[in-house]
């Protein structure tokens, strides 16, 4: 009976910290801090503004680790299989991150990745990833794996944190569809 109380509580404290991986740290109704940034879109060099893609409509500016890894690889590639899906709801596609930034020129446009179908700008201080608390704990430096939806009135419409790739785009999608209403 004992060991099944101890498996119960370190089963309780398990699900706990997953489920802190999956919030992030802005909350809708936050304003997302506005920000430029060295970008690449199908390897080619210029500068994101937050601001001026706002004027256009909502962004998901979604952050990710490091270009040419793993679940980085496996996030761009569902992203840019779905960009149509975001183009119809009128929203513009941002990657950032702060890690293997000299490499994002060939990353934004390399078919198993982006595709050149959206871009993806260097956070080289990791500053805006701070400044959106989305730095991964584990590797100092690097961004962490967080999505937000943000609005045109530069509001936090919708945020999602986990380090599993696989419903970033879902969940983007969800909120950008429901934004509409």
């Amino acid at each position: 009976m004992k060991s099944l109380l101890k498996l119960a509580v370190a089963g309780a404290v398990g699900a706990v910290s997953f489920a802190s991986v999956s919030m992030a740290a802005l909350k809708t109704g936050d304003k997302a801090p506005d920000f430029s940034a060295p970008a690449y879109l199908a390897g080619k060099p210029f500068t994101f503004h937050l601001a001026d893609a706002l004027k256009k409509g909502p962004v998901v500016v979604y952050f990710f680790p490091a270009a040419h890894t793993s679940g980085c690889n496996v996030e761009a590639h569902l992203f840019s299989e779905s960009i149509d899906k975001f183009k119809a709801e009128n929203v513009t596609v941002i990657g950032v991150t702060a890690g293997n930034t000299d490499q994002l020129a060939d990353f934004s446009k390399e078919t198993e990745h982006c595709g050149g179908k959206f871009a993806v700008a260097a956070d080289t201080d990791a500053k805006i990833a701070g400044e959106y608390d989305a730095l991964l704990k584990m590797k100092p430096g690097w961004s962490d794996r967080t999505s937000y939806l943000v609005a045109p009135s530069g509001d936090i419409a919708a945020a999602y944190s986990a380090l599993k790739p696989d419903d970033h785009v879902k969940e983007m999608l969800a909120a950008a569809k429901s934004l509409k209403k």
